[in-house]
């Protein structure tokens, strides 16, 4: 989708409605700020919003996505390309979302290796030695739960049995036994337990 397009868009329909940013905003229970970001093409209304904010535009969602009102022969092309766009930002979200989990996991374990290094071969208080080990090991355990989170949210699961892709719960992640990203779970569709293995697209 073309941020800047979508912004100018949104700017155009609010002129034809006779409304002021201030006015959008308050009809919105926004700030005038956030519509001002909206149309310079620096971020996007909140999907909460959208519905809210067509109605008061007097567009479609499909509309405001593509950035253009949508003439009813090319409506299922438009329609179409917008979600072609969605789905293919969700995939570059999610393996940016992936790569993080791989910086946090490295970082965590470089940590913890740090601290009990430092812990074990530099003198020091007794006390100074256990903090930090303690605090190794939590910092290390708090990066590792979130980059098991990065990996549950990001793309989908694939049942080694029936092949259906899926998200699931933090926990069932968090508690399977694992290789790398291929984790022991259980298929919702088939009821199965196997191998799922992580993939982006569904």
């Amino acid at each position: 989708m073309d941020q800047v397009k979508i912004g100018k868009f949104i700017c155009e329909c609010r002129k034809k409605q006779k409304l002021t940013q201030s006015e959008l905003a308050d009809k919105l229970n926004i700030t005038d700020r956030a519509v001002s970001k909206w149309e310079n093409g620096r971020s996007m209304p909140d999907s909460s919003l959208m519905l809210e904010l067509c109605s008061i535009l007097k567009i479609s969602v499909n509309d405001l996505l593509s950035g253009e009102v949508i003439l009813m022969n090319n409506y299922n092309e438009k329609h179409e390309q917008v979600l072609l766009e969605i789905v293919k930002q969700k995939e570059e979200y999610d393996k940016k979302m992936l790569f993080l989990e791989y910086v946090i996991g490295i970082l965590s374990a470089i940590i913890l290796l740090g601290f009990t290094s430092i812990a074990a071969y530099f003198q020091m208080d007794v006390w100074v030695r256990i903090v930090l080990i303690v605090s190794g090991f939590v910092i290390s355990i708090i990066g590792f739960l979130c980059a098991v989170r990065l990996e549950q949210v990001a793309g989908y699961y694939e049942c080694g049995k029936c092949g259906h892709k899926y998200v699931p719960t933090y926990k069932a992640v968090n508690l399977a036994p694992h290789m790398g990203r291929t984790r022991y779970l259980k298929c919702p569709e088939c009821g199965k337990r196997s191998w799922n293995k992580k993939t982006i697209s569904k």
